[in-house]
């Protein structure tokens, strides 16, 4: 009689040496999954802390990029490990994406904030794209001598407040304006007290410190000095606009998130990336808010800068 062979042994031999060869994979997956859950526990020396704060949404990149590995290396106990850090970072992102909860209805006011760039060569064409989309108030940051000039501009927005490197562009008479020390040794930033049709606003407008790798003092003390202003600040609603130098999933963000909302999150959808404008990865760029129901909220790109413009809409 003819002996009938299997393979069965071989097939186990390669599903053995698959889910070896998927190991990697699997220690790769727990790692992006403790990173993710536990990134705040990282010591925030030399600004490490900060800058896996900030980075923690760009994290879920690494999910589909093991899933393909997975599947290269033919095994499912790796498969089934990267569902660890694609748990995770849905649980702490995935809500960006899903529909607000407040956004939607009437809009009373629109504002918006544009880092304009030192040096831009056209910050009129800048802020066009901005005028277009009926802001009624514009924060700008890095502003030149004699601020931005374009056709019907100053038409538009003829009230005005400004300090140093920072300006407010009102449709709506500003009632009051004043420079606010945030403790950087040049003033870089303001507050003015707008007088809309719906009553006073108090608007910040602000330029928080620099932050470079290795070095986020600066930044972290400005931050926490326009956090003590707007704790003390007594107004009933009140609005921040500026390029504050970090994201909100920054840990040093906490001194303001704990006195404001963000329009982003509460009215926007995704993470409103800013800068760099060409493929943004980052959201500097901030509207802040107490005292209003945000309705709308998003991201305008804009020719000569390198941040796109914020915006947001607000109903009393």
């Amino acid at each position: 009689m003819t002996e009938i062979m299997t393979d069965e042994p071989a097939r186990a031999d390669a599903g053995r040496s698959g889910d070896r060869r998927g190991l990697v994979v699997v220690l790769l997956a727990v790692l992006l999954a403790l990173l993710l859950v536990g990134h705040r526990v990282i010591p925030n020396v030399h600004g490490l802390g900060s800058l896996v704060d900030s980075a923690s949404p760009l994290l879920g990149l690494g999910v589909p990029l093991l899933a393909l590995a997975a599947l290269l290396r033919r095994s499912r106990r790796a498969l089934v490990a990267v569902l660890l850090p694609a748990i995770a970072w849905g649980l702490l992102h995935g809500g960006a994406w899903l529909p607000s909860a407040t956004g939607g209805g009437p809009t009373g006011i629109r504002v918006a904030s544009q880092n304009l760039r030192a040096g831009n060569p056209d910050p009129g064409a800048t802020l066009t794209p901005l005028v277009e989309a009926g802001a009624d108030l514009i924060g700008l940051q890095e502003v030149d001598g004699g601020g931005p000039a374009a056709p019907g501009l100053r038409e538009r927005y003829p009230h005005r407040a400004a300090v140093s490197t920072v300006a407010l562009w009102s449709r709506y008479p500003i009632r009051d304006s004043t420079g606010v020390d945030t403790g950087l040794g040049w003033t870089r930033a303001l507050r003015a007290v707008v007088a809309t049709p719906r009553g006073d606003l108090v608007v910040y407008v602000a330029h928080l410190g620099s932050a470079r790798a290795g070095d986020t003092a600066t930044r972290d003390d400005s931050l926490r000095s326009l956090a003590r202003t707007v704790r003390a600040d007594r107004a009933d609603r009140l609005v921040v606009l500026g390029d504050l130098n970090t994201a909100t999933t920054d840990r040093v963000f906490r001194p303001l998130t704990d006195l404001l909302r963000d329009a982003q999150a509460d009215a926007g959808q995704g993470f409103g990336f800013t800068w760099p404008s060409p493929v943004p990865l980052t959201r500097p760029d901030h509207v802040l808010y107490r005292g209003l129901t945000p309705t709308t909220a998003g991201v305008l790109r804009t020719p000569d800068s390198d941040h796109r413009a914020v915006t947001a809409g607000f109903r009393w």
